[in-house]
């Protein structure tokens, strides 16, 4: 009596050896792939954040730049061979802006009337275009009154621009009219202000401040530079204010 013949068992057997080798080749392939994708992501992340720092080094370099040069877009207070320098790039409906003049003006102002620091404010226009025109009206009623009643006269409206600063909600708060009365309480005459503030005689001077800040790396406000660097020391505008306070004292 002859045994029956295995081909069958060997034939199943066959057949489920294919299938899980199948099946090892789908899981590594699926492996592969997903691995794949994320080395792919590292790459892209990675390559942006590369792309990202050695931009900010070129836009700090850049800055670093314009900050050792004089500008004419700007209020210089203090002496030319004070031993420390600060720069700052400014909006004047930027809240920051206005936080950290409350926070800094009367120190910065009194260190260098002390000789200790050279400040330079240079306003400019970086918010009308999502607020309206009140920065180019408020830059522009600075720069008349810069160039109409000089830098005392300038330092002082700098001041009561930021402490009448309006809000980014309600931008058109302050009319020219007011920003007239602003620049005479600063000690302008009102004669010699008011055609400026009201026709925009100096537009074309905010227009240019602010192509040369762009130019020079500054894409938010503040902006602020001390001996030539860029400082960011603080995560609020108060530790911010305190420690350039501390850097130049």
């Amino acid at each position: 009596m002859t045994s029956k013949s295995p081909k069958p068992t060997v034939r199943a057997q066959k057949a489920a050896a294919a299938r899980a080798e199948q099946a090892r080749k789908e899981r590594r392939r699926r492996l592969l792939t997903i691995g794949g994708v994320i080395a792919a992501m590292v790459l892209i992340v990675g390559g942006a954040v590369a792309i990202s720092m050695v931009t900010k080094s070129n836009d700090d370099a850049k800055l670093s730049d314009a900050a050792s040069q004089s500008s004419e877009f700007g209020l210089v207070i203090g002496e030319e061979d004070a031993p420390h320098s600060v720069v700052v790039y400014e909006d004047f409906l930027c809240p920051f802006c206005g936080e950290l003049e409350r926070a800094t003006g009367e120190d910065l102002a009194k260190l260098a009337a002390e000789g200790k620091v050279r400040v330079e404010y240079r306003p400019f226009d970086l918010l009308s275009q999502a607020y309206g025109d009140y920065p180019i009206r408020a830059t522009n009623a600075f720069a008349v009154v810069l160039e109409k009643s000089g830098p005392q006269v300038a330092q002082k409206m700098h001041e009561l621009l930021f402490a009448n600063q309006p809000s980014e909600k309600n931008p058109d708060a302050l009319s020219d009219d007011d920003l007239v009365k602003l620049a005479v309480k600063a000690g302008a005459a009102e004669e010699d202000v008011r055609p400026g503030i009201e026709n925009l005689s100096h537009k074309d001077w905010v227009t240019k401040a602010s192509a040369d800040a762009r130019k020079s790396g500054v894409s938010g406000t503040p902006t602020i530079l001390v001996d030539g660097k860029v400082f960011e020391d603080g995560r609020t505008v108060d530790e911010l204010a305190d420690n350039l306070i501390a850097a130049v004292s």
